[in-house]
């Protein structure tokens, strides 16, 4: 990351002052080959970009204010390194935009485009975020149903987070819907929390969001007004749901070279049939009550050398369905090295497979979908990459 100094007035301030102001350039470039097995019937070998962390460049500042009080903002923006695309179907700061207020004693207060709080606080103990391919998310729990890996972030947010204190920190949020005459539409809320000590580390989140197929899913510049944002054949058949309420809890123990890691989700979709969504099947729209996703995860991160380390991890999904239906379950198992030729530059290999059973939320025999992969047509479903990040 490039600190540049910026100064006002051109020059008419004090030098003393200049230091307390600055901005930090920063992003990541991530490119390599991915293999996918089956991508709709077919396999597919592609460059891919974006692979470990999503591209990205950004613009991060910070005013001291005295009395340990400073005034934030970040502009952050994803895009492809293999086309240049803006990333977040064409949003130009997509990834992060807000400002606001931290102070070292009482905490940060910031409004804006922002992560959600349950990913804040929860989303490290998931094996897609911590070092499975977590900017193309192949690595995720299916579809990211529980938003672990932040494939979607929370537009007009208030959002208040605390220092530490003895080892315990807290967070919350809280999104705006902006429709006339109704404050609850489309509004999104959460409140998590964590403790560590030692090797030791807990947290536990909750997050609850209305209309989520156009407050949540389809929150960016490409997104529908009217249709399914929800792409994934997991969950694709509850876009009209009147809300989605995620639950998140995860731990992990430090024990010398290895981290091992334990995390479980429990997704709601309730008040099927409720939201109007173009598209659907009529199967789709006579769904009614509420869907229901439990996942759980282990996974060991181990650092052979200060340079080199590997993962494994074995997640487990469970769809309850809905009316009556049998659901569906998808077994997946994370493999994973990343070799850091400097702090800054690293190679990368990754391979991810899942096996679905039983019926997935479009009324249909469930199909592999890895989170970030064309959905297979089939029961199972590979994914294998190579790569090299680089951070600036």
């Amino acid at each position: 990351m490039r600190k540049i100094l910026l100064f006002a007035g051109a020059g008419l301030f004090a030098s003393s002052a200049w230091a307390q102001n600055s901005v930090t350039l920063y992003g990541i470039v991530d490119a390599g080959f991915t293999y996918t097995s089956n991508a709709a019937g077919a396999r597919q070998y592609a460059m891919t970009s974006g692979n470990m962390s999503s591209d990205r460049w950004g613009l991060r500042g910070s005013e001291d204010l005295g009395g340990g009080l400073s005034a934030v903002f970040t502009l952050e923006g994803g895009f492809s390194g293999t086309t240049g695309a803006l990333g977040q179907n064409g949003t130009f700061l997509g990834r992060q935009a807000y400002v606001g207020l931290a102070s070292k004693t009482y905490g940060s207060a910031v409004l804006g485009r922002q992560y959600a709080t349950v990913y804040d606080f929860v989303g490290s103990f998931e094996s897609g975020l911590a070092w499975a391919a977590a900017g193309a998310g192949y690595g995720a729990h299916p579809a990211d149903v529980d938003n672990l890996d932040s494939f979607n972030r929370v537009n007009n947010t208030i959002k208040y987070q605390s220092v530490p204190y003895r080892g315990f920190q807290f967070g919350g949020m809280y999104s705006l819907g902006g429709k006339p005459g109704s404050v609850g539409t489309n509004q999104i809320w959460a409140a998590a929390a964590s403790y560590a000590v030692g090797p030791f580390k807990l947290a536990a989140g909750y997050q609850s969001t209305h209309n989520p197929n156009f407050s949540f899913f389809g929150d960016k510049a490409g997104d529908s007004a009217t249709g399914s944002n929800m792409k994934s054949p997991v969950i694709s058949g509850y876009a009209t749901a009147a809300s989605q309420n995620i639950f998140a809890a995860g731990g992990s123990y430090v024990l010398g070279p290895a981290t091992i890691s334990v995390v479980y989700s429990n997704t709601r979709f309730g008040g099927l049939g409720t939201q109007a969504v173009t598209g659907m099947t009529a199967a789709q729209n006579a769904y009614r009550g509420t869907a229901a996703f439990n996942v759980y995860e282990a996974n060991v991160k181990y650092d052979l050398t200060p340079s080199l380390s590997f993962g494994v991890s074995y997640a487990y999904t469970k769809n309850a369905g809905n009316n009556g239906s049998r659901g569906a379950d998808y077994n997946q198992v994370n493999l994973g090295a990343d070799y850091f030729l400097s702090k800054r530059t690293d190679l990368y290999a990754l391979v991810v497979y899942q096996k679905a059973s039983g019926v997935d939320s479009t009324g249909n025999g469930a199909v592999a979908a890895i989170a970030g992969a064309t959905a297979s047509n089939s029961d199972r479903q590979t994914v294998a990459l190579v790569g090299i990040r680089h951070r600036f």
